[in-house]
């Protein structure tokens, strides 16, 4: 039976960074691979590269920092807000550096999405590249990885994994070396996983 064609799911992406991963779901949209569009990007950083992306992709690119009289729900609130307003089916955070409070996950439940570059349970926050390296040379590990998750609640990192992929550690290997190895296991990661959402939530069976 041919499948019907999926419509197209809004997306509004999250990054405090330099924003290589949601240059991947842009790519990943415009070849079809993914079936959605980001509509929005929102960095709580001014100098995010990240929003020089989606300015190039012509998309609103929105600075939203905290003050220092904000509390953190405060903030979050003010930040579910301005995401409400783009009626995303899905929040993607890609090197989003601030953990999010229930005053705005509650607004999108099992909607958040969060990119973590370790395996369940390794590392969680933040360098965790940096610390896997390091366990490394103390010998006590051979490969790290990548997970996607949903962020249902205040944890660190600790969602319902949604997929994940192990990066060998290879010896000889540079912090650098393995940073762009892990930062590409990134990239294919979150498309696949968000393409895989999409079409589940679209009822349709392909993976």
């Amino acid at each position: 039976m041919e499948v019907p064609p999926l419509s197209i799911a809004r997306l509004v992406v999250l990054l405090s960074g330099h924003g290589s991963n949601l240059q991947a779901l842009l790519d990943a949209a415009t070849s079809g691979r993914l079936p959605a569009q980001v509509v929005a990007v929102v960095s709580n950083q001014p100098g995010a590269y990240g929003l020089e992306r989606a300015r190039q992709a012509g998309l609103p690119a929105l600075v939203l920092a905290k003050t220092p009289s904000q509390t953190r729900r405060a903030y979050d609130a003010a930040l579910a807000q301005t995401v409400a307003a783009y009626a995303p089916d899905f929040v993607i955070l890609a090197g989003w550096m601030r953990l999010l409070t229930t005053a705005f996950l509650n607004q999108f439940p099992q909607r958040v999405v969060n990119l973590h570059p370790a395996l369940p349970g390794a590392f969680p926050g933040v360098d965790a590249i940096a610390r896997a390296y390091a366990a490394f040379q103390r010998g006590e590990l051979t490969e790290t990885g990548v997970m996607v998750h949903l962020v249902p609640d205040e944890g660190v990192d600790s969602g319902p994994v949604l997929a994940q992929t192990t990066v060998p550690i290879r010896p000889g290997d540079t912090l650098a070396g393995l940073e762009a190895r892990v930062h590409a296991a990134e990239h294919e990661l979150l498309v696949t996983t968000v393409a895989r959402l999409v079409r589940q939530g679209q009822g349709d069976p392909r993976p």
